[in-house]
């Protein structure tokens, strides 16, 4: 496949042939017109030339006309002969009765036909500036007749003509010259523009081998070199710069999540494998074998949903989170979710209170929104230590917009994981390490979560065209509040029958 800049070279060379063939096909037509212009000047000039030359002669009272032979009649005066024969195209100078007084040299070797179709185009001329273009055997003659201007009688009028002929050999010359020059420039221009392609597209070339080396992933760290120029190339160089930052980002944030996965389906696997060995090699109906297929089930249980949370987010990234708008009011499920929440509280531990629950109404599905909050109460609970405290509000906002927030006096987040807190298996050990009750009295630590439920919450607030934010201080509790815009007032309830 041709280059680009075998591509340029070959367009510029075809334009630039094509502008030479148009231009020297202008001067070709070009050439025809200002060919009989000249000629018809020419011709217009040995005419008045001569007219002038009898002129002149008759005011000076010379002998203008003479008769040497009663059989040829009267011709002009040898000395004004002599004068004319000069010129080296055709004259022929007329009386009034229309007879020729005098005929050039060319004019006198004229075949008889030829002479006689010249002396009647001479009598029949208009004496206006037009010429006449007549065929003289295989000549073209322009001829151009002159009268009155000084001349006196028997000299009516002076008629001179010229072959077309003389004027084709600067044709001939234009169209060798044409010949011979066009191909030296057609070569100078393109190696010219050959060279010019090659050093504009120079850089590209540059561009295309610095990304021909990032060729996977552990390369995206390379970047291309920007030139202080703001050009064309500037610009695609910092767009294809900032392009490979995104991609890497997504490679690394891909391997993470590749690691993270693996990682969290690796530990329930290992415990499922164990336990079903364990069930196995026990006695049939022992408690050994029904602690270890509960603690399998549990396993699996934990595998169902990670797989779950991660179809989630799959879906949420390809833009088909499934989402079945309706009007939905917000009081009714903040209320259900907080009696659940109050059930989860009591086996913490913990006081679970709902101060405000204004009443709401949206677009969007029930059941996420309820995911939602449920997600965000379950992880206060998760988070607070005996003892604590968790706060849910759902308030009216200026500007069409609602919040649920959730605020706990729990172990709270570290300013330095807070921008993370939403990426995916995201788990910093203070603050997402789960804590539960032990069986002395003290406080022991399991695995917890798999670090999706904040993920996948911000999926479900940013598809309902809100959002999830939070504000957190490590040992001070946090706060985390999601931000819906209101739907328009439902109408009111028809009355009831009989009201």
């Amino acid at each position: 496949m041709p280059s680009i800049r075998l591509k340029l070279t070959t367009a510029y060379a075809a334009a630039l042939l094509g502008t030479t063939a148009a231009f020297a096909g202008a001067l070709w037509v070009g050439r025809g017109v200002t060919k009989y212009r000249e000629l018809q000047r020419y011709v217009a000039a040995q005419a008045n030339v001569s007219m002038r030359m009898i002129a002149q002669a008759q005011r000076a009272g010379d002998t203008v006309v003479v008769v040497t032979d009663s059989l040829v009649g009267a011709v002009l005066h040898p000395r004004i002969a002599a004068a004319l024969d000069v010129f080296p195209d055709q004259i022929v100078v007329l009386d009034t009765a229309g007879r020729s007084l005098y005929r050039s040299p060319a004019t006198r070797q004229l075949d008889p036909s030829a002479l006689e179709t010249l002396t009647r185009t001479a009598r029949r001329l208009n004496t206006d500036r037009l010429a006449a273009l007549i065929t003289l055997g295989p000549d073209e003659i322009l001829v151009v007749a002159r009268v009155g201007e000084g001349l006196m009688p028997p000299v009516e009028r002076v008629v001179a003509g010229a072959s077309t002929n003389t004027t084709e050999l600067s044709g001939r010359e234009l169209l060798g010259t044409m010949l011979v020059i066009a191909p030296l420039i057609l070569i100078l221009s393109v190696g010219g523009a050959y060279l010019i392609a090659g050093r504009a597209f120079r850089p590209v070339d540059r561009i295309i081998n610095e990304v021909e080396a990032i060729t996977d992933g552990r390369s995206l760290h390379r970047r291309l070199p920007v030139d202080e120029a703001q050009d064309e190339l500037s610009r695609l160089s910092a767009t294809l710069n900032a392009m490979i930052g995104r991609l890497e980002n997504s490679f690394g944030a891909l391997r993470r999540f590749t690691a993270d996965a693996s990682h969290e389906l690796k530990t329930p696997l290992t415990v499922l494998r164990a336990d079903v060995e364990r069930a196995m090699t026990a006695p049939s109906g022992a408690t050994e074998q029904l602690v270890a297929l509960e603690e399998a089930l549990h396993e699996t249980t934990r595998m169902s949903d990670l797989v779950n949370s991660l179809l989630t987010l799959a879906r949420a990234d390809e833009g088909r989170f499934d989402l079945h708008r309706e009007p939905v009011e917000l009081a009714p499920v903040v209320r259900e979710v907080f009696e659940t929440a109050i059930i989860l509280g009591e086996d913490a531990g913990l006081v679970v209170t709902l101060p405000a629950c204004e009443s709401a109404l949206v677009m969007g599905d029930a059941t996420r929104l309820r995911q939602l909050f449920l997600n965000l109460v379950t992880n206060a609970i998760k988070y607070t230590p005996r003892g604590g405290e968790v706060e849910v509000t759902l308030r009216r906002r200026e500007g069409g917009l609602v919040a649920f927030a959730v605020r706990d006096t729990g172990i709270g987040i570290a300013a330095a994981d807070l921008p993370y807190i939403f990426e995916r298996f995201w788990r910093a050990d203070r603050a997402r390490t789960r804590r539960v009750a032990g069986g002395d009295g003290g406080w022991t630590h399991d695995r917890g979560g798999f670090g999706l439920g904040l993920a996948i919450s911000q999926y479900i607030a940013q598809a309902h065209g809100g959002s999830l934010t939070v504000q957190s201080r490590l040992t001070r509790g946090s706060t985390f509040t999601v931000t819906l815009p209101v739907a328009d007032e439902a109408p009111p309830a028809p009355p009831l029958p009989g009201a």
